[in-house]
């Protein structure tokens, strides 16, 4: 009997008007100059396992890498939450014990200096505008919510948002193959690693237009 390779893949559905309603719209913001006073920022969140070793490594020499035992013990769960901004090149990696209304919120008020943040998303239940009205009284929230622009992507459509890129290359190059042992370390790492590619200012070339999704990706439009 053969065996037969699967890939796991975000299979968009077809003929559906949400769908490319979210897209165009989050496309047409990828298209958009840079403007200081008008970020364009990218958001995602990862959830992480802390693990502790349940036995001492054994420290790389010259012959041998370092040796790490493959036991483990469960400490937990932390949250990631990722901010890029595609065109000037920077990214913001937070990590938190959990991922609530309450963190996301926290999370966004960062931003809260710029004219108007243009944020993309997911419509993940935690990324709402009332969201801020569980955190600060209510003029102070009203006056959060009016200097954000949501852009949400659709379902099935997470390849749109930037950031999910940045936490794909994060995993990659920083948490791969290695054990978090608390969320100390997991903020020690990953703020490493986003203040390593700042500066290197990896930017997002981000060339697929409106026009390109309504020829290459005829099939998710309906019929009309």
């Amino acid at each position: 009997m053969t065996k037969r390779k699967i890939q796991y893949w975000v299979i968009p559905p077809e003929k559906n008007s949400e769908f490319v309603a979210c897209m165009e719209d989050v496309l047409n913001v990828y298209s958009m100059p840079y403007d200081p006073d008008f970020p364009k920022l990218c958001m995602d969140e990862q959830p992480v396992q802390l693990l502790k070793e349940t036995r001492n490594p054994i420290p790389a020499t010259v012959d041998h890498p370092r040796r790490v035992d493959y036991e483990y013990e469960r400490a937990g769960t932390a949250s990631i939450f990722m901010f890029t901004e595609p065109l000037s090149g920077w990214r913001k990696v937070s990590a938190r014990p959990r991922r609530t209304k309450v963190d996301w919120a926290l999370e966004m008020t960062r931003y809260a200096d710029a004219k108007k943040v243009i944020l993309v998303c997911d419509n993940l239940n935690t990324h709402t505008k009332g969201a801020f009205y569980e955190v600060f009284p209510p003029d102070q929230a009203r006056k959060i919510v009016e200097k954000i622009e949501f852009h949400y992507t659709p379902k099935h459509g997470s390849w749109l948002n930037v950031a999910e890129n940045e936490l794909s290359s994060m995993t990659r190059q920083c948490l791969k193959d290695r054990k978090m042992t608390n969320i100390d370390m997991l903020k020690r790492e990953t703020s490493a690693w986003a203040m390593n590619s700042n500066e290197k200012q990896r930017g997002v070339n981000w060339q697929f237009k409106v026009e390109d999704a309504r020829l290459k990706l005829h099939s998710l439009y309906p019929n009309i």
